[in-house]
């Protein structure tokens, strides 16, 4: 009788946090990597510059791969007219606050253990991702197409650098891809509908 009542409390709980909550809960808690891994990174590199400068954009703030890759960025920058990388964005405000809020959406959702949550949470977070992805595009945009005409370098083209891939701008090869923290947001998102698939394909039996 004793020993039922030792194992009880870890059959509940085996019970409780069946594979598709777990699943749910990781994918909730996943997105909190991004408070301190860097979401995007973009790199620079030149005959001057043989080991590139980066920029790693983190949902708070920008951030150099090494001491003096933001002022060089500035630097170059202003010779063709771009305004100096920003240290202030309003999206260094809203961000942090809606990844907090979906992530604690997503535990509840977890704990709560409905599969039209799961995939409502998966439906949520892949529109603000794409929206995410939006209004990177159109901050890029902005700082590559509203160049300062007084400017030493007068370039016939735009120098926005690309939101996804390798592209060479003058003498540079400017890349731009995720950096881990979008990663774990990624897969975080990916594992919602696999936590909803699996509580539907239970209940057909």
């Amino acid at each position: 009788m004793v020993s039922l009542q030792i194992l009880y409390p870890f059959s509940y709980l085996r019970q409780v946090m069946k594979l598709s909550k777990i699943l749910m809960l990781t994918a909730a808690i996943l997105p909190l990597f991004l408070f301190i891994l860097p979401m995007w990174s973009i790199s620079l590199q030149a005959p001057q510059y043989p080991i590139p400068l980066q920029i790693n954009i983190f949902i708070t703030h920008l951030e150099g791969e090494q001491e003096g890759d933001i002022q060089n960025f500035d630097l170059m920058n202003h010779y063709v007219g771009m305004r100096k990388l920003p240290t202030e964005m309003v999206e260094f405000d809203i961000f942090p606050f809606v990844i907090g809020a979906m992530s604690l959406m997503g535990i509840i959702f977890a704990l709560v253990g409905n599969k039209k949550l799961y995939l409502t949470w998966f439906i949520i977070m892949a529109l603000l991702g794409v929206a995410g992805i939006y209004d990177f595009y159109l901050w890029l945009y902005d700082y590559g197409h509203n160049l300062d005409p007084r400017a030493a370098i007068q370039l016939l083209d735009a120098y926005q650098p690309p939101v996804f891939g390798t592209k060479q701008i003058l003498n540079f090869t400017v890349r731009s891809y995720p950096s881990l923290g979008a990663v774990f947001l990624g897969i975080g998102i990916l594992l919602s509908p696999v936590a909803y698939y699996i509580e539907k394909k239970k209940e057909r039996g």
